[in-house]
């Protein structure tokens, strides 16, 4: 073979190495500061649950779960890998958060209408509303308990009624069942740590889905669904650091939660054809 020829195969050959390369799929992007995690453990959902929205945690071997079409709390069991109990509470509707204190059970609409289903799973429970500042072109999704000040934790997806350029973070009262004024916790649009995300719209730089406290250490962790993000926050309300999601193993990532020991469990929709997930997740920051 001549020279001539030999470098015309090599060129060819390069060529479609580099079209291959184009044409497969990319492996996730881990930037500087990024998280490595891996999912120790996942549950495939069924479909009654392709939609699921919102999860917390119960016991080690369960979670409260819901999905954003009709009024239910699904029990679902992680051990037996099933759905062990459904609990009506309401009608169909746009539900997309959950948050578990003691024996009763809150679920948030998206319009802001808030559902107490108190002992919740007791055959004699009793479902009131109340309603919160908050309104359907808002679509709040964002609920969590914290057992240190007997509240709910809520945080619009779409925008704050009061700034573009940060979202707060409100509280709910179980003392006095009403909307606490202003915010407890903020997400500033223009921080340094949400700096790569940032869109010309700032109230789209980061769009919560759901949030969990670790009981473990306090700090708080927010997910997007919309572009799959993990926000870390310090106990403080400062922005810790922010991480993106593997959109092949989390779609649409919509519900988040802890274990008493720390145990961090993330739930996705089902999306492309995949089923909704549940996945257990081991984080280990750079």
């Amino acid at each position: 073979m001549n020279r001539t020829k030999l470098w015309t195969l090599l060129g060819l050959a390069l060529g479609i190495l580099i079209i291959a390369i184009a044409f497969t799929e990319k492996a996730p992007q881990r930037k500087r500061g990024d998280i490595h995690y891996t999912v120790s453990q996942r549950w495939e959902l069924p479909t009654q649950l392709r939609e699921i929205s919102g999860i917390d945690w119960l016991d080690e071997d369960r979670v409260a779960a819901v999905q954003d079409e009709n009024g239910l709390i699904f029990i679902y069991n992680l051990k037996d890998k099933g759905v062990e109990e459904i609990i009506e509470f309401a009608g169909s509707g746009d539900y997309e958060g959950i948050a578990v204190a003691n024996t009763d059970a809150y679920v948030l609409r998206s319009d802001g209408l808030l559902y107490e289903v108190a002992e919740f799973r007791s055959s004699g429970r009793t479902v009131k509303t109340y309603e919160t500042f908050f309104t359907a072109e808002q679509d709040v999704e964002t609920l969590e308990f914290d057992p240190d000040g007997n509240r709910l934790l809520l945080a619009p997806k779409a925008y704050d009624q009061n700034s573009e350029n940060y979202k707060g973070i409100y509280a709910f009262s179980l003392n006095t069942k009403k909307m606490q004024s202003g915010f407890v916790f903020k997400i500033e649009m223009t921080d340094k740590v949400l700096k790569r995300f940032r869109q010309n719209k700032l109230h789209k730089t980061f769009r919560p889905s759901d949030m969990a406290i670790n009981p473990v250490n306090g700090l708080m962790y927010l997910i997007e669904g919309t572009k799959p993000k993990l926000l870390i926050m310090n106990s403080d309300g400062s922005l810790k650091s922010a991480h993106v999601l593997d959109n092949r193993l989390f779609p649409q990532p919509e519900g988040i939660t802890f274990s008493p020991d720390g145990r961090l469990f993330i739930s996705s929709e089902g999306k492309n054809g995949n089923n909704a997930s549940i996945s257990e997740m081991k984080l280990t920051e750079n």
